[in-house]
C-alpha cells in the first residue's frame, strides 16, 4: 500500500466532495448568467457559497473572487493592484522565497518599469520586521508576503506587517494557499487587502480557488475580456460544480480546526522522535518548533534528495524535495539557497514532508524504516 507524505503539494479530494459536485454536475447544469430559472437558481447557490467563504474570512462575500487557482489569484491581485496604482508609485516589496505564481510575477512587473525588494529570510525562515521597515519608501504601494512558507512550514509576521502597512496606506496581499483552513485567518484582524487560496491544498478538488480582494466594487476592474460575470470582475462562464466542491471542502475543514492542527503537531513530533530513535541524522531546515505543523523539511546528510525520493517511489512512498509548482526543474530550491547559500550541502540533501491528519503512526513508522535502511 502506498504512503503519500505530499500533502503541502496537493490533497485528495474528500469523497463528501465528489458526492456534492457529482449532485451538481448532474442536476445543477444551468448557466448562471441565465435569466430563466434553471440560470437563477444556480446563480442563487454560487452567491450562498461566496458567503459561505466570505464568513470564514470576516470578509465582506462582494469580495470574493471565485478563480482558477490560486497561481490565478495571486496574479491578478498584483498584476491589477499595480496598473490601478502605478500613479502613486512604483515600489513594491516582496520576498526572496514566494510561491512562483508570486516571483514570477514580480519579475514581469520588473520587466514594466516596477522597483521590486527582495526581503531575505533568517534562519529560522522569518522575514525581518527590521529589514522590512527598512525597505519601506514614498513611493511602495504594494507590499506581497506569504502567510506560510510552503518548503518550510515557517509562518510570517503578517498581522505587524499588514498593520505597518494600513497605517501607511499600502496595498497588502498575502499567499494564503498553503495556510486556509490550517490556521485562523481574519482579513480586518490581519489587515488584509488581498489573499489567494486553492481548493485542492484542502480536499477539494483542482481548477478552482479564490481571490479575496477589498472593496473589490471600487477596486477591481475585470482582468478577462469577455462577459460579466462574477460581478464583472473575471468574464468566464462559473463552474458551479467546482465551486460547490471547494465550499464543500471548506464546510468540512472549518469545524474542526484546532482539533486536526494538534494531530498535526503531533505526527509531526512523533516522526522527529521515531527518527532520532532509529538514529537517523536529520536536521530540521527552518523553523525548530512546529509553526504551520504539516511541513516539516529535514537536512538528512550524505543522502542525495534526488537519490532517496527515487528510492522511496520505488517502494510506493511519495516525498518530496520542495515545491511541487517547481517539478522538472533542475534548480535548487529558491527557499533553501536563500537560507543557507548555494554551496551548503543542505541545498540538495533535503527534504519536505507534509502530513495531514489522517496520517497515521504506523504510516510515519514504515516511512522511518524505509529511510533507515538506506543507512544500512
Amino acid at each position: 500500500m502506498s504512503i503519500y507524505l505530499d500533502y503541502a503539494a496537493t490533497t485528495p479530494v474528500h469523497p463528501d466532495v465528489v458526492a456534492c459536485m457529482t449532485d451538481a454536475f448532474l442536476n445543477d447544469f444551468g448557466n448562471p448568467s441565465s435569466t430563466y430559472q434553471l440560470g437563477r437558481d444556480v446563480r442563487h447557490k454560487i452567491e450562498s457559497c461566496r458567503r459561505t467563504i466570505a464568513e470564514t474570512l470576516n470578509a465582506k462575500a462582494e469580495d470574493i473572487i471565485f478563480t482558477s487557482s490560486g497561481t490565478e489569484a495571486n496574479t491578478t491581485a498584483l498584476l491589477e493592484t499595480a496598473e490601478r496604482l502605478q500613479s502613486k508609485g512604483r515600489h513594491i516589496i516582496s520576498s526572496q522565497v514566494e510561491h512562483s505564481s508570486v516571483y514570477q510575477c514580480m519579475h514581469r512587473l520588473e520587466e514594466q518599469g516596477f522597483d521590486v525588494t527582495y526581503l531575505d529570510l533568517d534562519p529560522d525562515g522569518h522575514i525581518s520586521l527590521d529589514d522590512f521597515q527598512a525597505a519601506l519608501r514614498e513611493d511602495t504601494i504594494i507590499v506581497s508576503i506569504m502567510h506560510g512558507n510552503n518548503e518550510l512550514g515557517s509562518l510570517q509576521p503578517i498581522e505587524e506587517v499588514g498593520k505597518i502597512c494600513q497605517e501607511r496606506g499600502i496595498f497588502f496581499h498575502t499567499d494564503t494557499v498553503q495556510t486556509y483552513m490550517k490556521v485562523p485567518i481574519d482579513v480586518e484582524a490581519l489587515h488584509i487587502d488581498a489573499l489567494a487560496l486553492s481548493a485542492h491544498k484542502i480536499h477539494g478538488p483542482k481548477g478552482i480557488g479564490f481571490l479575496y480582494y477589498r472593496d473589490s466594487k471600487q477596486n477591481f476592474k475585470s482582468y478577462l475580456p469577455g462577459g460579466g460575470q462574477e460581478h464583472g470582475k473575471r468574464a468566464s462562464t462559473e463552474s458551479y460544480p467546482l465551486i460547490a466542491g471547494l465550499t464543500k471542502a471548506v464546510d468540512l475543514a472549518k469545524d474542526n480546526l484546532a482539533e486536526r492542527m494538534e494531530k498535526l503537531r503531533s505526527l509531526r513530533q512523533y516522526f522527529l522522535d521515531g527518527a532520532e530513535a532509529r538514529g537517523l541524522n536529520f536536521q530540521i531546515n527552518g523553523p525548530k518548533q512546529a509553526e504551520l505543523a504539516n511541513i516539516l523539511n529535514i537536512y538528512w546528510p550524505g543522502h542525495p534528495s534526488d537519490q532517496t525520493l527515487i528510492k522511496c517511489d520505488l517502494q510506493d512512498v511519495y516525498l518530496s524535495a520542495g515545491s511541487a509548482c517547481s517539478a522538472g526543474s533542475l534548480e535548487p530550491s529558491r527557499v533553501l539557497v536563500n537560507l543557507y547559500g548555494e554551496e551548503d550541502d543542505r541545498i540538495r540533501q533535503s527534504l519536505r514532508l507534509s502530513f495531514d491528519p489522517h496520517t497515521s503512526q504506523a504510516e510515519l513508522d514504515q516511512v522511518l524504516d524505509l529511510l533507515a535502511s538506506f543507512d544500512s
